[in-house]
């Protein structure tokens, strides 16, 4: 399954016109077998020893062209620490308010609500993103002392 998934990638790659450089492949290869959402530099400190020469400028790099060409999501909260997803299908997040896991949940889009936003609003809507938050099952198991 992956597999399938990160020869999709690569060809989308192929078609955008984007090399597929190593550094880039162990990127977008990382994220593909990734459920954690994770940051830049989680990526980075995953793939150093792979690649002592790259720097996170590269990773951020190649995240960016990932975005620019629709194969990974960024996900900001506001705390200036991106995250970034594969799952390119319409999902919403889980985020743990003590560890700040995310975890995808999937429920029906909520497509009548960005109607009638725009009938009320006169606004043209592009997109939503719901998230839930409270605390993950390893958290809630920790004992407030």
């Amino acid at each position: 399954m992956i597999d399938d998934k990160l020869q999709i990638a690569i060809e989308t790659l192929k078609k955008s016109g984007v090399r597929i450089t190593p550094q880039r492949h162990a990127v977008l290869e990382y994220l593909l077998t990734s459920m954690s959402h994770p940051t830049a530099d989680e990526i980075y400190k995953a793939l150093e020893g792979k690649f002592p020469n790259m720097s996170v400028a590269t990773v951020y790099n190649n995240l960016r062209i990932l975005r620019e060409i629709g194969l990974v999501r960024e996900l900001t909260y506001g705390d200036d620490s991106s995250r970034f997803d594969s799952n390119m299908n319409d999902h919403y997040h889980i985020i743990c308010e003590d560890c700040g896991k995310i975890v995808d949940f999937h429920y029906p889009t909520l497509d009548e609500i960005e109607s009638l936003a725009e009938k009320v609003s006169g606004f043209e809507i592009s997109h939503h993103r719901m998230e839930l938050y409270g605390k993950c099952h390893e958290c809630s198991k920790v004992k407030v002392q």
